[in-house]
């Protein structure tokens, strides 16, 4: 396809990526923009912790410093554009950190931030208001919760990075943008896309939705682990994004990993909810995209619709949730039920009882096999979590009060300590804000310009209704019990408290049988432990696939959540390991 576009190249998925993927996207070939999205629930928290150390003019990503000093130059010399959302809680110091490394480097780079997205200062004044800052999870207002929120932040949009980029930005720092924003901002840029461009806006969101998790879109994390060529060196994504909205994604050449109709897929079916993916700029359509091969490591999307974005934003905020603490114990061989009631009897008697704690969690992990032929093989593990307001309560002597019984309780008694987390933990509420009460600027060369959200200026409402799509009908004689993840592929993950988890099927047949097949009660047979929980079941049949979003499996967020995978990263490969009967025609 030799339509003009830009090339848009992600170095980090996360906060703790690989710091050199940096200089390996701008040394590796051509790209237009470097982007980095380091920003999760999670990653606020540990900014905030990071400021309440070190000062207020910390609480940004330190690790992007040093990334950015390795392509500084080089950048200036290939005229690549750098945005990034790794200003986290203090965008303006992080701004201010980049420009002493241009002055120092005798470079000619012009630095933008933007702020804007810290709701903190204005709580109680939404409160007074009459804004609520409702979970939108669990229906509950803010006001009326007796913990306290420690950071707030709006999910600002693209639109501040236009502006930037408009005004000869060369680095754009931004604090709590969506994950996309830093993509749509530079396409928008550079096709001068108007606000209500909504189908060409929903292009260049879906293209920041799968590349902001580096290589999970090239390879990484991938059901099908075994088509990947090579995972050495494995190369970061790069969306090639065409003025129409269509795009392309791929890799620098002569690197590792895949880039296929599949690991595109999964990336989209990542961290969603319902197929109209909802952002402050635009929704996108997922149900409407289509996902082709155009060659090797070239995957083509088209057909992107979008709509008007809502008139809210979205707010991260994180409260003050108390404090924990746990142990996991290993109890081998015969009588592990009675063994587990024996020390969780002790154990509580000893410390006064589980009246005391605000929440207990056990869990008994039935890993032990009959038979075994190791040690390891003949354990299972009891894991109990305890959380309190109070930090006395959960502290070093509750872990003392549980040793004491080493010699004094089940037979074969072993301890794991420093595997359940301890201290204090978070709770994530996300909320929704009226986007009037949103006051974002940006910040060039000594001037300030207010960016208005959409959603508050005079443009018409649009909304695309997909087209229905008929599901093909297979008739099915012959079965065959296999594993479901023979022929299914799956990516699952955290939304805070929820989890979603997405399936997709490798050709039409495929999907036909999996449509009928998997409903929420089916979903609900083959893994059992999701039955207690409320499951939404969203169809994308352009794709192949479906996504499940089940509501409260991970509690109140991943930092307080007391199951093993706290993110449910393995949630779709659990399903993939159950048997099934699948139709002949379709095992080959």
């Amino acid at each position: 396809m030799n339509k003009e576009s830009i090339r848009i190249a992600n170095c980090s998925g996360f906060y703790g990526d690989k710091l050199a993927v940096a200089r390996e996207m701008v040394e590796g070939g051509p790209i237009d923009v470097l982007t980095g999205d380091y920003l999760a629930e999670l990653t606020m928290t540990i900014l905030y912790g990071q400021k309440m150390k070190r000062g207020d003019d910390h609480g940004y990503v330190g690790t992007f410093i040093k990334q950015f000093r390795d392509v500084a130059e080089l950048t200036e010399e290939k005229g690549i554009k750098i945005v990034t959302n790794a200003g986290g809680l203090n965008p303006s110091s992080m701004a201010s950190a980049i420009e002493d490394i241009v002055k120092e480097l005798n470079l000619d780079l012009k630095v933008a931030f933007i702020d804007g997205d810290d709701l903190m200062p204005r709580i109680n004044d939404f409160f007074e208001e009459g804004e609520k800052l409702i979970n939108i999870d669990k229906n509950k207002p803010l006001d009326t919760y007796d913990k306290k929120p420690i950071t707030a932040n709006a999910y600002l949009g693209a639109w501040g990075i236009k502006e930037a980029l408009d005004n000869g930005a060369d680095v754009v720092i931004c604090p709590r943008v969506t994950d996309a924003a830093v993509v749509i901002g530079p396409a928008a840029w550079k096709y001068n896309w108007s606000r209500d461009q909504y189908d060409e806006l929903a292009g260049a969101l879906a293209a920041g939705h799968i590349i902001e998790c580096g290589a999970q879109a090239t390879g990484g994390n991938y059901s099908f682990f075994q088509e990947v060529p090579s995972f050495d060196n494995i190369g970061y994504p790069i969306a090639e994004i065409y003025e129409d909205g269509s795009f392309v994604i791929t890799k620098h050449e002569n690197t590792g990993g895949l880039v296929s109709v599949g690991t595109v897929t999964a990336q989209l079916l990542y961290e969603i909810g319902s197929p109209a993916y909802l952002n402050p700029d635009v929704i996108g359509h997922f149900d409407t995209l289509k996902i082709t091969q155009e060659s090797e490591n070239r995957v083509l999307v088209t057909n992107n619709r979008g709509s008007s974005p809502t008139k809210t934003h979205k707010a991260c905020i994180n409260l003050a949730g108390g404090y924990r603490n746990g142990m996991e114990l290993l109890l081998t061989g015969l009588d592990i039920e009675e063994k587990a009631s024996l020390i969780i009897d002790q154990i509580f008697k000893s410390v006064g009882g589980q009246d005391q704690f605000d929440k207990v969690d056990i869990q008994l992990h039935r890993t032990d096999k009959e038979n075994a032929k190791s040690n390891e093989e003949a354990q299972a593990f009891l894991r109990i979590d305890v959380m309190s307001s109070n930090p006395d309560l959960v502290g070093r002597l509750f872990n003392a009060k549980i040793i004491e019984l080493a010699l004094a309780n089940f037979p074969g008694w072993t301890g794991r300590s420093g595997v359940v987390p301890n201290g204090a933990f978070i709770e994530y509420w996300p909320a929704l804000v009226d986007s009037k009460y949103i006051k974002e600027y940006m910040h060039l060369d000594g001037k300030t310009v207010e960016i208005i959200p959409t959603s508050q200026l005079d443009f018409e409402n649009k909304y695309y209704q997909k087209e229905p799509y008929k599901i093909k009908e297979i008739e099915i004689s012959e079965t065959k019990n296999e594993y479901f993840g023979k022929l299914f592929g799956t990516r699952s993950g955290d939304k805070g408290g929820c989890a979603n988890l997405g399936v997709w099927a490798k050709d039409e047949d495929a999907y036909a049988f999996l449509y009928e097949f998997l409903s929420v009660d089916k979903l609900k047979d083959l893994l059992p432990d999701l039955s207690k929980y409320k499951i939404d079941r969203y169809d994308l049949p352009n794709i192949y696939s479906l996504n499940f979003y089940i509501h409260g499996i991970l509690q109140e967020g991943v930092s307080s959540s007391t199951r093993m995978d706290g993110q449910a990263k393995s949630l779709g490969e659990y399903l993939r390991s159950k048997k099934i009967d699948i139709p002949n025609q379709l095992v080959g």
